[in-house]
């Protein structure tokens, strides 16, 4: 596993745009799966239930868009971490559907930047300050590798919930 890219463990050989694309279908289907009445529930003490997982997802793709553009905007970008567990404290009373329109609607706003950047982009440096030197590209590969590592977390909760 990469220390720039903490996720690239879950890449199956995909395509990361098509993972990326069929990301918030997948989720639609899961919270389906899983149904409202269980949306909630934590899969065990601590962890987060699918709404919670969706709303992070949320979340994440806000940060991911940010730093795709500063990646973009600037020369070399310092991007800046965040505390997923303080973040996570805002989620409760935030429904599956919710947070499933706010990603469904920064993806396909990052996707579309996505398209546009590749492949000259795909090199321009960023530094995470825990991860060291990255790229533009280890950005969406990170965002893939995160997105598949939560919809495997989703399908263990819609197999439990049924």
């Amino acid at each position: 596993m990469s220390d720039l890219n903490p996720y690239e463990k879950f890449l199956d050989g995909r395509a990361l745009d098509t993972i990326l694309a069929a990301t918030p279908s997948e989720i639609g289907k899961l919270i389906m799966a899983i149904g409202t009445d269980h949306e909630n529930t934590p899969p065990a003490e601590g962890k987060w239930g699918a709404a919670q997982i969706i709303a992070h997802l949320a979340d994440c793709e806000l940060v991911f868009a940010f730093r795709l553009r500063q990646t973009l905007a600037e020369d070399a970008p310092l991007i800046q971490p965040f505390d997923q567990d303080k973040w996570a404290r805002t989620y409760l009373g935030v429904s599956a559907k919710q947070a499933l329109e706010v990603f469904q609607a920064m993806r396909g706003w990052n996707l579309r930047l996505i398209g546009i950047a590749l492949p000259s982009a795909a090199n321009r440096p960023v530094t995470h300050p825990e991860r060291g030197a990255m790229t533009f590209l280890t950005i969406i590969e990170t965002m893939a590798g995160h997105d598949l590592n939560h919809l495997e977390q989703l399908k263990r909760i819609a197999e439990t919930t049924h």
